[in-house]
């Protein structure tokens, strides 16, 4: 019993010794603190992003989800939808390195101090409801990497600020009001996804690219008129995705459209294309996606982009075609999903008329001597107004759809 004791009282002794040992090492802490690390000096990047977090705050008109209503005090860092990081140029030094407010259903606009926030390396505002243009002050923000202003009200020509951006590698401006002509000099600059469908830009397809970086480009649901330039094969080291879908096109595709050998998705839907399919498409081995419905190209279908190895959607419905080469007419034992209705093909169901098809042979296209006219008028004389598509709703590709990254 006196062995259980003694034992008893020696881990008590040990207890209190450490518990001793814990008094005296916080106290010593606080005092060592108290008397020798004052509160550090303000963060003057911090301080920045205050001023412009909160200028920003007054401009939000509506949030009913109250995604900003913790957008009080100094400490920036816990705001909803605010992302702080270490500094590149100092990683001691903490900045704002990215706000992101998608889906918030905010209303308002962007005011010019958000050129203070010069370490935001993205800024997402995704499925909002901001307005108006988009301030010049974003040219401060050299490091910016993403920009998403997709599905918002913003208008006003084609933001060029952006184009300021040394950095910028996303760029998302579908679903806004955005309008006039696309600058030839957003498709040099060193991007690699390039979304401006959905907007009212008209005027036409830049006439010239450069080469580009760029592994998708969507400028489906815009009025832009005129022909795809041969230039296009300037994409050819990058590009991935291509979509034109109800862009107003006309003229022939060109066989460069072949040159994009990287290319997985082509569609060029709901346009005025005329001529044959370019049989240099055969060629791009990578394809998996490609539609050429709702236009006036003519001839036949080659049996060469029909055994492409990737190809997994192949749509070419109403058009005026007259034949389909070997497998072509029937993909679906390749496991190819296919569409060929309301073409001209004799022993298929679903074609067209006799008279439509007699007109479309009765103007056949030239692709060598056509020339462009530009703003959707280049087809005009090739084919009968009678021969015309009826106009269908385009589909949306994931590409298109403003969730999609």
């Amino acid at each position: 019993m006196a062995s259980t004791s003694c034992c008893s009282f020696v881990i008590s002794q040990a207890l209190l010794i450490f518990l001793l040992h814990l008094n005296f090492s916080t106290a010593a802490s606080h005092h060592h603190r108290r008397h020798h690390h004052r509160t550090p000096p303000p963060n003057p990047k911090l301080q920045q992003a205050y001023l412009a977090l909160q200028a920003f705050k007054k401009v939000i008109y509506s949030d009913p989800n109250n995604f900003t209503t913790n957008w009080i005090g100094p400490d920036v860092c816990k705001y909803n939808g605010i992302y702080c990081s270490a500094s590149p140029h100092d990683n001691k030094t903490k900045v704002v390195a990215g706000i992101d407010l998608n889906g918030g259903d905010i209303a308002g606009y962007l005011p010019d101090e958000l050129g203070l926030l010069s370490d935001l390396a993205l800024i997402h505002l995704n499925s909002n409801r901001f307005c108006g243009i988009l301030p010049q002050t974003l040219s401060n923000l050299s490091l910016l990497f993403e920009l998403d202003l997709s599905n918002n009200r913003f208008v006003g020509p084609f933001p060029t600020v952006v184009l300021s951006l040394p950095s910028l590698k996303y760029l998302d401006l579908r679903y806004n009001e955005f309008e006039g002509s696309l600058p030839p000099q957003l498709f040099a600059r060193n991007l690699d996804a390039i979304f401006v469908n959905n907007n009212r830009f008209s005027n036409v397809v830049p006439p010239s690219f450069v080469a580009s970086t760029a592994s998708v480009v969507v400028f489906a649901n815009n009025k832009l008129g005129g022909c795809l330039p041969p230039s296009i094969s300037n994409f050819a080291n990058t590009l991935e995705e291509l979509l034109l879908i109800n862009t107003s096109l006309s003229g022939c595709l060109p066989p460069e459209v072949g040159y994009l050998y990287k290319l997985k998705v082509l569609d060029v839907s709901n346009n005025n294309l005329v001529g044959p399919i370019p049989y240099s498409i055969a060629g791009l081995a990578h394809l998996e996606q490609l539609n050429l419905a709702h236009n006036m190209m003519s001839g036949i279908v080659p049996m060469g982009i029909c055994v492409l190895p990737n190809l997994m959607n192949f749509t070419f419905s109403y058009n005026f075609f007259c034949e389909e080469e070997g497998i072509c007419g029937n993909l679906s034992s390749n496991g190819v999903a296919f569409d060929d209705r309301r073409n001209c093909l004799p022993e298929k169901p679903k074609q067209r008329s006799e008279k439509e098809c007699e007109a479309a042979l009765e103007h056949p296209v030239d692709c060598f001597h056509y020339h462009c006219g530009g703003g959707g008028s280049g087809g005009s004389n090739a084919i009968p107004p009678a021969m015309v598509p009826a106009a269908a709703t385009p589909l949306l590709s994931p590409s298109m759809a403003p969730g999609y990254a």
